[in-house]
């Protein structure tokens, strides 16, 4: 029997397992896969895949209004058949050349939706040409129906955690550094690094993706810290800075009772999740808090975040200070490489600055924001 899965295994082995019963059937669909839409940048994700043999993508992103032939099925929400993928080897479209590339020869490609709007593209490939024949395609009308919830099951409780939050944060009239434009940068920029860092480190889609979703809510516990605290502007007293560290054990807590409640689809990542709360403020060399652990036993998910987040809070105007230059952010991060800081995760977002700038530009901190940011947290550094 097949069906979307519901245990603590990837979203990736659950599609391994689809594919499987699917190839009973259909034994000449060698390849699945699913790319992600994130429609504030209008950016297509290589999310998963169930591949025989080398897989074409792995890692990659193309903005959606460059490949047309996508958007106009997004727009259309019909499907695509190409019966002979060897007449567009002339195509500048990488995605055909990669294919071709990688033997396969015809193609079927269905998107789907969330509530009306785009989620994402399911992507089934032969090596035999014409083989998406009429009855091949009304058959896969269930798989892509169960791949398509599979996904929506699996991304949409991280996105409805963050929501949450967000009401919890409006709800207690909280106004610190973690607004939108801040999370929306940090988060592209922990994505870029582990995106960098994935063939090193062993990484795929499915981890770089939920690096992305969750790095928002790194700080969640700061919810339950008095405003008196965590508003004071300016300097700390050694009391109120104890304080304001208890909001990792805070967000601990709060992100165990949350999933709970949410249940399906944070199963298989909630040590993702939770490891970024509970770990962003360990330092490199054991100096951090709250367990004081150093180097690589500090998860690589935290370690990313730490640097994301960083970076952008030193690139961003506070009450008390001007913007640094992404110059100078790059310069503290790499003086504090290895000492604060993960230098991997320091020379991979170095090493995307035209991307950095990109993301800068696209999110653009509002006018009265990060009114809470304290000057102790850079003395912390």
């Amino acid at each position: 029997m097949i069906g979307v899965s519901t245990d603590a295994t990837s979203v990736r082995a659950q599609l391994e397992n689809v594919h499987a019963s699917l190839r009973e059937e259909l034994p000449g669909i060698e390849r699945v896969a699913v790319a992600v839409y994130d429609d504030r940048t209008d950016m297509l994700e290589t999310f998963i895949h169930s591949t025989d043999g080398d897989a074409p993508f792995a890692l990659y992103e193309a903005k959606l209004a460059d490949v047309p032939s996508l958007a106009e099925l997004a727009r259309s929400h019909e499907e695509r058949i190409i019966g002979d993928l060897e007449a567009l080897r002339r195509s500048p479209a990488h995605h055909t050349r990669r294919l071709l590339e990688t033997g396969y020869r015809s193609s079927y490609t269905k998107p789907f939706y969330d509530h009306g709007e785009l989620f994402g593209f399911v992507f089934f490939d032969s090596q035999q040409t014409h083989y998406f024949t009429d009855t091949v395609v009304r058959h896969l009308s269930l798989y892509s129906h169960l791949i398509s919830l599979l996904i929506i099951n699996a991304l949409t409780p991280a996105s409805m955690l963050r929501s949450a939050v967000d009401i919890a944060r409006e709800m207690s009239h909280l106004r610190d550094e973690e607004t939108g434009a801040h999370l929306d940068r940090m988060s592209r920029y922990a994505r870029m690094i582990a995106r960098t860092l994935a063939d090193r480190e062993g990484l795929d889609d499915e981890f770089v993706e939920f690096v992305f979703l969750f790095a928002p809510l790194h700080d969640v516990g700061k919810i339950a810290v008095p405003d008196r605290v965590l508003l004071k502007p300016g300097r700390l007293t050694a009391a109120e800075f104890e304080i304001m560290r208890s909001h990792v054990d805070k967000g601990v807590a709060i992100i165990d009772k949350m999933a709970d409640s949410f249940g399906v689809g944070l199963a298989q990542h909630i040590d993702i999740l939770r490891n970024i709360v509970q770990f962003h403020h360990e330092s490199f060399d054991g100096s951090g808090y709250p367990a004081g652990i150093a180097g690589r036993d500090i998860p690589l998910e935290a370690r990313i975040v730490s640097v994301a987040d960083v970076f952008d809070a030193l690139t961003t105007r506070r009450p008390y200070k001007e913007a640094w230059s992404n110059e100078d952010a790059f310069a503290l991060l790499d003086d504090l490489a290895g000492k604060k800081f993960d230098a991997d995760c320091v020379e991979a977002l170095s090493s995307n600055r035209p991307w950095v700038e990109r993301i800068q530009d696209r999110f653009r901190l509002t006018h009265g924001a990060f009114e809470g940011f304290h000057e102790a947290y850079l003395e912390d550094l």
